[in-house]
């Protein structure tokens, strides 16, 4: 039996790390939502130090928008890290609710286009995805039942601790 390494690589926008291994991928709103990701690889590394969680809330946030250069690298560093969690890992979607909100941007808006990728992907390849939507997140209530009754194998958590466990759970079990 191969034995797993002890530590995983915590990936954080926008660094590139080659794996050979599976990553988590924390997908979610960042701009507006407290910072679920950290709360997110700690809890995760706490239980299974061995994994590799790919995140891409960047050590500092700005309020303004990124500069073209700093956005085009942003785009492209999450598309490859949510391709490789498709591929080979899972894709954990903490949908978080607002804390403080700005006009010039509808809350979420990335986040939910990139569910509903993530779910078709699933569905055609069987990635494996997981949300959890916090309560007072807006379209919860909506996500929850569309995602129950059209994706039934995404499963849809309360909690971002019952989240985390069940991408650790996922991330075990092959396709």
């Amino acid at each position: 039996m191969k034995k797993e390494k002890e530590q995983g690589e915590v990936i954080i926008a926008p660094r590139y790390v080659e794996l050979q291994s599976p990553i988590i991928f924390l997908a979610g709103p960042i701009r507006g939502a407290a910072d679920w990701q950290g709360q997110a690889t700690e809890y995760i590394k706490r239980k299974k130090p061995q994994l590799n969680i790919a995140s891409p809330r960047r050590l500092l946030i700005t309020q303004d928008d990124f500069p073209e250069p700093m956005f085009v690298e942003q785009i492209n560093w999450e598309h490859y890290h949510l391709r490789m969690a498709a591929e080979s890992g899972v894709i954990l979607f903490w949908l978080a609710k607002e804390l403080d909100h700005r006009c010039d941007r509808s809350y979420a808006q990335t986040t939910r286009f990139e569910l509903g990728e993530a779910a078709a992907i699933h569905r055609f390849t069987g990635a494996k995805v997981v949300v959890g939507i916090e309560n007072g997140f807006t379209g919860g209530k909506y996500i929850r039942k569309t995602l129950a009754g059209k994706y039934p194998g995404i499963p849809v958590c309360s909690s971002l601790e019952e989240t985390c466990d069940m991408a650790i759970k996922l991330y075990r079990r092959p396709r």
